[in-house]
């Protein structure tokens, strides 16, 4: 949801006209680039939201992707230059900052959340002396300037602000001036690109993923066995080549949140001061964005009001195979927190109400996933995503990923 006032930007279709149309298409365009489709489908047309899954290759040609759910532990990033088989490596920080305001480089007012409330953004940081190597070198002198205090925002991030170059974002009492606006794949699909030091400022303190140059030609899994030296033998890693995922960072399975905000709105919130690891989000955003209605075999859902046809579609395609009995329990889909109820995590896609669960007492977090072949293909088919293929298994979440099958 945009929360400034006066007309949206030109090509920018804003979270009101999600509403209105039930369309909004999400791109990936030259570059890997995510840009919103400036028209909807016909009516009556099926499906009304899309995201491809166009594969990201990164800069340098030879760079590989590592992560683990949660973020990187404790002393991975030095133990990560000490391996013999890495050439050079960086660390990415990653974590929500809260918007409180934003000017363009005219001084016109573009971000002005509601009282008491601010804007979540997803900040990333790195020392841009180490990630110089890891984007094309014309792009290396404007990384250098990060360490004068200000920041690059990521094409979509622009996009969804209507903001660039001169525009400076509040966060607090901390000012950041816009220096650049990079596509996104050189900012790991982040909504705004920081040096470390400012973004111990934001609150980004937590390592996420880390880019990567082997020496040699190793494959996957033979990167993946050097990497486990350097950590705990227990935690999942997930290690990706050149143009393998769509999102070259932490999560790459799913849509990352700018992606989630062109295609769902963008709210405000603030965290719940009662309940540890919960928000809460503006009423105005909830009324527009949020809904309660009756699916097949679910009974009464709220969810966000674009996928609902979506998710009614799997439900009716379930009873008409005669696989009803795949949905033992439905346990929720819009729910205001963060992921895993943890405040130093991203904020759960269930706040956009695009996830739901289901037969959870059969599918703990974690736990080897135990749902029918069945209800996944039928998921699948519809769009969503399934949890049990995430890297720490997660079988009873099923999330918003595309369009249906036609």
């Amino acid at each position: 949801m945009r929360l400034r006032p006066g007309p949206a930007p030109p090509g920018l279709r804003r979270a009101a006209g999600v509403i209105a149309s039930g369309a909004v298409g999400l791109l990936l365009g030259a570059g890997a680039t995510l840009a919103i489709s400036p028209a909807p489908p016909p009516p009556g047309s099926g499906a009304s939201l899309g995201a491809s899954r166009v594969p990201t290759v990164p800069a340098a040609a030879s760079t590989f992707l590592a992560w683990t759910p949660g973020g990187l532990p404790s002393g991975f990033r030095r133990a990560l230059t000490e391996l013999p088989g890495i050439r050079r490596a960086v660390v990415v920080r990653s974590d929500v900052a809260w918007l409180t305001g934003s000017t363009s480089a005219s001084g016109e007012v573009a971000d002005r959340p509601p009282a008491g409330y601010a804007i979540p953004l997803e900040v990333a940081a790195v020392k841009p002396s180490e990630y110089a190597r890891f984007v094309p070198p014309a792009d290396r002198g404007t990384l250098a300037l990060l360490g004068d205090g200000g920041g690059i925002l990521g094409a979509s991030s622009a996009r969804l602000r209507g903001l660039g170059p001169g525009a400076v974002l509040r966060f607090g009492p901390v000012p950041v001036p816009v220096i650049a606006v990079w596509p996104d794949e050189l900012v790991g699909a982040s909504e705004l690109l920081v040096a470390r030091d400012l973004g111990r400022r934001l609150g980004v303190r937590h390592d996420r993923y880390a880019l990567i140059q082997p020496r040699g030609e190793p494959t996957e899994r033979e990167l993946a066995r050097l990497l486990r030296e350097a950590l705990p033998a227990d935690l999942p890693l997930q290690v990706r080549a050149p143009g393998e995922t769509p999102y070259f960072r932490q999560g790459d399975a799913v849509l990352p949140p700018v992606a989630l905000k062109q295609l769902f709105g963008e709210f405000a919130a603030r965290p719940d001061p009662d309940r540890r690891g919960y928000l809460l989000i503006d009423p105005a955003w909830e009324r527009t964005h949020i809904a309660t209605e009756r699916v097949p075999l679910l009974g009464r859902v709220t969810c966000h009001v674009a996928i609902l046809p979506q998710l009614r579609g799997a439900m009716r395609e379930l009873l008409a195979l005669g696989l009803e009995h795949t949905v033992r329990s439905f346990s929720g889909c819009y729910a205001r927190r963060f992921a895993n109820r943890d405040p130093s995590q991203a904020i759960s896609h269930h706040t956009w109400g695009v996830a739901i669960d289901l037969n959870v007492p059969q599918n703990p977090y974690g736990a080897p996933p135990n749902q029918d072949p069945g209800l996944v293909a039928v998921m699948e088919r519809w769009g969503f995503i399934w949890g049990g293929t995430f890297a720490l298994p997660d079988g009873m979440h099923f999330e918003y990923h595309r369009p249906p099958e036609r």
